[in-house]
């Protein structure tokens, strides 16, 4: 998952963009990333940028076949992150090689971010071992 978010970095955003070629959001960049590892699952869509609650996130990455771990969990490449930018808003960035990938609205683009996450961590999502 992690090769394939780094390979979309330069997408163009757009908020419920599912296609590289048209744009990302950052549900559609975890889901081209699902899609190259061919994980199927339903992709939530006509959400607003802002709102929601982190239990019904929680709830639907589990539904969905995630484990889920504490922010202070080791991370992993390919983890599904989510983040908290502003107190009314839920992110997803996926964990990279040194840093992480997310689809950045105020760029206008996907892009990779090195360090560490530029938001505070709220919960890791890893796909459940079979």
């Amino acid at each position: 998952m992690a090769e394939k978010a780094v390979s979309l970095c330069g997408a163009r955003f757009c908020l419920h963009g599912r296609d590289e070629t048209t744009g990302l959001d950052c549900i559609g960049l975890a889901a081209q990333c699902l899609i190259a590892a061919r994980f199927q699952c339903d992709i939530p869509n006509g959400y607003s940028i802002r709102g929601g609650s982190e239990q019904a996130i929680g709830a639907f990455m589990a539904e969905t076949g995630f484990e889920r771990f504490p922010p202070t969990a080791e991370l992993c490449e390919g983890d599904i992150v989510l983040v908290r930018p502003s107190p009314v808003q839920w992110h997803f960035l996926i964990r990279a090689q040194n840093g992480f990938v997310h689809a950045h609205a105020g760029l206008g683009k996907v892009v990779f971010c090195p360090g560490e996450a530029p938001w505070p961590i709220v919960s890791i999502f890893r796909l459940a071992e079979d």
